[in-house]
């Protein structure tokens, strides 16, 4: 029989973090707690990550959720991926805490070269939204570290800033060198999305994600459609659940890419549901975290270092946060490493 239990954690972010849709100071996630009643020393631990605004299932009554999790684990062991369906982070973080369960409680959610250190991820460096300078001071630091694919926010400030700063990079480095992703946040609207992706198109961008709302099928479906700028989707794909509405999206806008936040999905395998329709359309994809804290993080690394994917992903956020738990998670020129010679911190 599994026993379980819950604690809550604030991340508070060393430098507040700037989006479309305000700033961040701090965030909340839940650790999960599953051990087996007859070897309780061994105990599997997932992160249930939420970002208000986003999850959908960051709702009144979201911890209550979480503790009925608790009471009935065996009864949602076995049915999680139903029976979470509309709680896409509490889903996740049980399938996480279940499979390091599954493997010994090790932090070990996958056996991998990534988790036994013989093989690293390539990841992006990301550009907070803010003034001009300091999102100068980020650029600057992020190519001293060695990253070769930076992914800036943008539609927070002035676009003709945000062009500017693009166009001091591309003054400097090739899209050969350095790769730029931007993304907007949903910040662009039917009025002006088209003029700003010509605009960006002009500086030599891999890729925007997510230029308008989400729900907006049939204009995104358009700007996908002219092929100004190739299109990732990133909050398009919250609440779409089934592999009949997963398929039906991908039919009808076309993405050039879509972005995977597995707390925000419903976890592995409803990430493993996009990847696979995705791919027999012929869409790539990338992995990234919904601000996880390490132990989050970590679980989403081991899963993406099995999907045969070079891509750099968005798995550089452990380090944005002043109180995560120390993990043998390190990123090392540009690309994210697991030490097996580090251990982990106490969880708080």
């Amino acid at each position: 029989m599994l026993r379980a239990y819950y604690k809550k954690h604030r991340f508070r972010f060393i430098t507040p973090g700037g989006t479309s849709r305000g700033v961040l100071t701090h965030k909340d996630s839940w650790y999960l707690f599953v051990c087996d009643s007859q070897n309780a020393e061994v105990v599997g631990v997932g992160e249930c990550s939420v970002l208000p605004g986003l999850s959908i299932d960051y709702v009144p009554g979201y911890e209550s959720k979480i503790q009925e999790v608790c009471e009935n684990i065996n009864e949602y062991a076995q049915n999680l991926h139903v029976a979470l369906i509309d709680f896409p982070s509490v889903r996740f973080g049980l399938e996480m805490a279940l499979l390091d369960l599954e493997n010994g409680g090790k932090r070990m959610v996958y056996s991998s070269g990534f988790y036994s250190g013989n093989a690293s991820i390539p990841i992006n460096g990301l550009i907070w939204m803010g003034e001009v300078a300091y999102m100068k001071s980020q650029l600057k630091q992020k190519l001293d570290d060695g990253f070769n694919c930076i992914k800036i926010k943008v539609g927070a400030i002035d676009f003709e800033k945000e062009i500017e700063l693009i166009r001091g990079i591309r003054q400097s480095f090739s899209p050969a060198e350095i790769e730029i992703r931007v993304d907007a946040n949903g910040a662009f609207t039917k009025n002006d999305a088209e003029s700003k992706l010509k605009r960006l198109s002009e500086l030599g961008i891999h890729s925007i994600e997510q230029p308008v709302k989400a729900g907006q099928w049939e204009l995104m479906a358009d700007l996908c459609s002219k092929g100004i700028l190739p299109i990732a989707l990133d909050e398009e794909l919250i609440g779409i659940n089934g592999v009949s509405q997963k398929q039906r999206l991908i039919d009808t806008i076309k993405p050039d890419y879509i972005i995977l936040k597995p707390s925000l999905l419903g976890g592995f395998k409803a990430s493993e549901e996009w990847v696979h329709i995705a791919e027999c359309a012929g869409i790539k994809w990338w992995a990234t975290s919904a601000l996880e804290g390490n132990i989050g993080l970590n679980a989403i690394a081991q899963w993406t270092s099995l999907q045969n994917n070079s891509m750099p992903q968005g798995l550089g956020t452990g380090q944005v946060f002043s109180n995560n738990i120390n993990s043998p998670l390190k990123v090392n020129g540009g690309r994210l490493c697991y030490d097996q010679n580090e251990s982990w911190g106490d969880l708080p």
